[in-house]
């Protein structure tokens, strides 16, 4: 069902079971699990799908080491699970993450656990080889305890030998600790994904961007078409925010008054430096800079992150990375590879988000729980006729497990069972994924015979998304295809494809959540050009669409990502 036939749909039929609003990784999360079980379901996002909060992460599926010394053993059990699930689940897009710690002290930080238990620890001294051998024990023990092991033990090495096998790395290293966790290649389309999966699962689930909610009385909440101004009054049983950092806000257009959030921003800078990419080779630096914070230093694709920072914010919509973070990333390199120099001019891409965090009393930004929780605004004290569940804190990596959660609480309140469950359901075109390299290839001879499109064409789209790789070929071969000028590593009907059938509508949805262009440094005027040209095609836009497309892309690039063309 196109945007058109759904939303002809609302005005016909505004009763719904469960309307979510917010499309980051937690709306979209309890989409596809109300979804697989049957429920009609509305998601509604004011912007493109995971364009907020949730795109702005590290990248990461991790367990969370560092919540041990916060003593949230549930929670890194919970996230080491989740992590391993999503390895098995999503195998195109979430990687195996070799993490190197580099290890400065021997015997510090100690303390650190009972004073926080205390209330005591105002800043946590640095911790040493002792109690990051320690943590790493436990946390291959929660990693063998939470479903069969998807990744390898720990490894702890010497100064020596840790110079030995990265020869950029300080010398003043005393150890080195090698863990695994994942790599979540491109968050953004894993989003999308789940979002696709649900819909194909039931007709009666709806996903809607560029929708937002702007007010609601009694049984109706009023939505706002943000492309042509026009509204829908919405009649829903139970209403889902999971608008993330603007949880409060959006309960407030419910006439709701709440203080849930108190987020903190995470900002992140994406260069282009070969000395450095190959200083990192496969292996993430996750290390603690001299401040006390846990910083990283990520490898993406032929570039490298660089993250992250944790500062209490009052206005999500206000979040930039400004000029101290980036100074205080391109600083903090020399504490791991001091002979590497970065500059600004190494910088292609920045974002920044905010945390949906809980508002806390902690002492800093880092001791806040990363923990979820899922507050219920009901009762005769409300205008409302409805519940609404607001979905407060989480982390990317756990984000199926708070979705369970949340759906199995709206079955409880719908008078629902489930029917099926997600812990073992594939993602996209992590469905089918080859299990090793000799499948691959037998996969990409068999689809190359049967769609005429190329092994080394298909290779690259399997890489890009999984074996939805087939659908995408098959659509190639449709009709007439051709290599684009300034980006021949994309074709024209590969790109229709996307636009067709992941719901783009504007050009940015397409370079910054459909493909990693404008994150990878990709980007020149004129690819901007030629594809604001493939798109206007598809999409039926006019000369002067066409012009305005192009202006706001680069308003976004420049404003939002420090990025100028």
């Amino acid at each position: 069902m196109n945007r058109q036939d759904i939303l002809s749909h609302l005005k016909e039929t505004p009763e719904v079971s469960v309307l979510i609003v917010g499309g980051g990784v937690n709306g979209i999360g309890v989409f596809r699990e109300l979804a697989v079980n049957g429920v009609d379901v509305l998601l509604v996002e004011r912007g493109d799908f995971c364009s907020g909060a949730s795109a702005a992460s590290s990248h990461m599926a991790h367990g969370g080491i560092r919540y041990l010394e916060n003593g949230e053993f549930r929670l890194v059990r919970e996230a080491v699970r989740e992590r391993n699930l999503l390895l098995r689940n999503a195998p195109h897009l979430v990687k195996p993450l070799p993490t190197v710690i580099p290890i400065f002290k021997r015997f510090s930080g100690l303390l650190n656990a009972p004073l926080k238990f205390l209330g005591r620890l105002d800043k946590p001294s640095e911790r040493g080889s002792l109690v990051i051998k320690i943590g790493l024990m436990m946390y291959d023990a929660y990693t063998g305890r939470s479903t069969r092991r998807a990744v390898p033990r720990h490894v702890f090495l010497s100064g020596r030998k840790a110079l030995e096998k990265w020869e950029r790395l300080n010398p003043r290293v005393v150890n080195a600790a090698v863990y695994y966790d994942g790599a979540i290649l491109n968050p953004e389309r894993l989003t999308i994904e789940l979002m696709l999966d649900a819909e194909q699962e039931n007709p009666r689930a709806q996903a809607l961007n560029y929708m937002s909610m702007i007010g609601g009385m009694e049984d109706t909440v009023i939505l706002r078409d943000e492309l042509t101004d026009g509204t829908f009054d919405i009649k829903p049983k139970l209403v889902i925010n999971a608008t993330g950092p603007w949880i409060d806000l959006s309960n407030r257009k419910l006439g709701l008054s709440s203080r849930f959030i108190g987020g903190t921003k995470g900002s992140h800078i994406v260069v282009r430096h070969n000395e450095l990419r190959r200083a990192v080779g496969d292996h993430e630096f996750f290390f603690e800079n001299k401040d006390g914070r846990i910083v990283l230093i990520f490898p993406l694709y032929d570039c490298v992150l660089i993250g992250t920072s944790d500062i209490p914010v009052d206005f999500p919509e206000e979040a930039q990375c400004t000029d101290e973070e980036i100074e205080y990333f391109l600083e903090m390199i020399g504490r791991v590879f001091p002979g590497i120099r970065l500059t600004r001019q190494h910088i292609v891409f920045q974002f920044s988000g905010v945390r949906p965090l809980p508002r806390s009393g902690a002492k800093s930004a880092g001791q806040i729980s990363r923990d979820h929780r899922i507050e219920v605004l009901s009762g005769d004290w409300t205008n409302l006729t409805f519940p609404v569940y607001s979905l407060v804190g989480g982390k990317w990596t756990s984000f199926r497990a708070f979705s369970e959660q949340t759906a199995d609480k709206a079955f409880e309140f719908l008078g629902l069972k489930r029917v099926k469950r997600t812990d073992a359901l594939a993602i996209g075109g992590g469905r089918g994924y080859p299990v090793d390299s000799n499948d691959m290839q037998r996969q990409i001879e068999s689809l190359s015979a049967w769609t005429g499109v190329t092994r080394e064409r298909l290779k690259v789209l399997f890489e890009r998304y999984g074996t939805r790789a087939e659908a995408v070929a098959t659509y190639m071969n449709g009709g007439t295809d051709r290599l684009l000028t300034t980006l021949p590593d994309y074709s024209l009907r590969e790109i229709l494809f996307l636009v067709v059938h992941e719901k783009v509508i504007h050009l940015d949805d397409f370079i910054l959540r459909r493909s990693m262009l404008a994150m990878l440094g990709r980007l020149s005027r004129e690819m901007l050009d030629e594809l604001a040209g493939v798109l206007a095609n598809a999409l039926g836009w006019t000369k002067e669409q066409r012009q305005a497309e192009v202006a706001r892309t680069l308003s976004v690039l420049e404003n939002r990502h420090g990025v100028r063309l």
